[in-house]
């Protein structure tokens, strides 16, 4: 499995003050030094922390790679087709959410989904889905075109430690297995931490693990090359 960093809480933290520091472009290149594979931003409608200035810099200067999460919005596919990032991830948003609260539906909307994704598969943009493991919504990723799934993996992650983190696991390993089956590669994200990202490990064929809140807020004590530096010996 792989890292990919999400440095989006860092510009949270700049935009407190509305000034340049702390540096969002340090901040990847310290991720890509301390083994991230991958830089992850998720560029909002609302332009809440990572701005268009942002992803428009980190894809001049990233060694790795550029992951892109976005809502269905026309001006941001936009901007996806100008950078054209290694690969973007479409997510469900909403103005009044903290953070991304639930998976993309797809099953309700997969015609539109594929429609809206075709452009950027066309301009050679890798395509993910950030879904909830449920097994309808895996069978209609695979009707859309995109190449990935990205498990949403809140669910799991808040009942860990819990009864019910079995069951949570279970469902993300049977989507897992489904996806691939349909030839789907999976990656997984969203609340994982330095507790309990381990069974990720149990999940057969995972590419890739996008982690953000849990590196950043470690870094506070750490030191961010040091917080990225121990997730990534997790993972391995």
């Amino acid at each position: 499995m792989l890292l990919g960093v999400n440095i989006d809480h860092v510009a949270t933290l700049r935009n407190a003050r509305g000034g340049v520091e702390p540096d969002v472009i340090k901040a990847a290149q310290i991720a890509e030094e301390n083994g991230a594979k991958s830089i992850t931003t998720h560029l909002r409608e609302d332009r809440r922390h990572i701005k268009d200035e942002d992803v428009y810099s980190l894809i001049k200067i990233l060694k790795t790679r550029l992951n892109l999460e976005m809502a269905m919005a026309d001006d941001i596919r936009e901007i996806a087709l100008d950078i054209k990032p290694y690969s973007i991830c479409l997510v469900p948003e909403r103005r009044q959410e903290v953070t991304t609260e639930g998976g993309l539906d797809v099953t309700g909307q997969t015609e539109k989904v594929a429609e809206f994704i075709k452009p950027m598969l066309d301009a050679g943009i890798i395509v993910s889905l950030f879904i909830d493991p449920d097994e309808n919504q895996v069978k209609a990723s695979a009707k859309t075109g995109a190449q990935f799934i990205e498990m949403h993996t809140g669910c799991y992650s808040e009942c860990f430690g819990y009864a019910e983190e079995e069951q949570e696991f279970q469902k993300l390993k049977k989507s897992a297995e489904l996806a691939q089956s349909l030839g789907l590669k999976v990656n997984a994200g969203h609340g994982l931490n330095y507790e309990n990202v381990h069974r990720m490990h149990e999940i057969k064929g995972l590419c890739e693990l996008n982690i953000g809140h849990s590196i950043i807020s470690r870094a506070v004590f750490t030191g961010l090359g040091q917080a990225v530096s121990d997730m990534k010996g997790l993972i391995e």
